[in-house]
């Protein structure tokens, strides 16, 4: 796909994710993948690198896309193709929002859209889920049940799970780097 049709399907994206990155996460998925533009597998390692890069995850996914597809021009059309669509939007709320934000329809609205972010949020994190832990293509070419499942990935996946669960302000950086040093050990 040419830069100038990218920048279209991130101005897509962008202006379709409403819930926030990860979001975005799963609708770049569904487009990148399904076109054949990067693998399943290239495009979990740029979700790997781009939570444990600061800022938010949808716009490093798209400046990392954009680098390895088209380079530094890539990354720069779009960065500004996933931003575009929600600063005009923002724009466009605060400018008329002060006289609609107690209307019920308005209210009604938000808990809707909260909803259907929070659903598209979980999809995203089966569809990192499937490719992280499960082995899908080793079950199916065994049948066995113990093939399922990459037992380190899984545990790996449970330990960071009941961490975040308890210790809740935690840092997120703290869990990237351990992470990474699992990682290194283990795998």
């Amino acid at each position: 796909m040419s830069l100038f049709g990218l920048f279209f399907l991130f101005m897509y994206i962008g202006l379709s994710t409403i819930g926030g990155g990860l979001v975005a996460v799963s609708l770049m998925q569904q487009e990148l993948v399904s076109r054949s533009i990067i693998s399943s597998e290239q495009f979990i390692a740029m979700i790997a690198v781009s939570e444990s890069t600061p800022g938010p995850i949808g716009i490093n996914m798209a400046t990392y896309i954009g680098y390895e597809l088209y380079g530094i021009w890539g990354s720069l059309v779009l960065t500004t193709g996933i931003v575009l669509p929600s600063l005009i939007v923002i724009v466009l709320i605060a400018r008329f929002t002060q006289s609609f934000q107690n209307a019920a329809p308005v209210k009604n609205t938000m808990y809707g859209l909260r909803a259907g972010a929070a659903g598209m949020i979980a999809a995203a994190a089966w569809n990192v889920l499937a490719v992280a832990v499960f082995t899908l293509p080793a079950f199916y070419a065994s049948r066995r049940w113990t093939d399922l499942v990459d037992w380190k990935s899984a545990a790996v996946f449970c330990l960071f799970l009941l961490v975040q669960i308890r210790f809740q302000r935690l840092h997120p950086i703290f869990l990237i780097i351990a992470g990474a040093v699992i990682g290194l050990v283990l795998f």
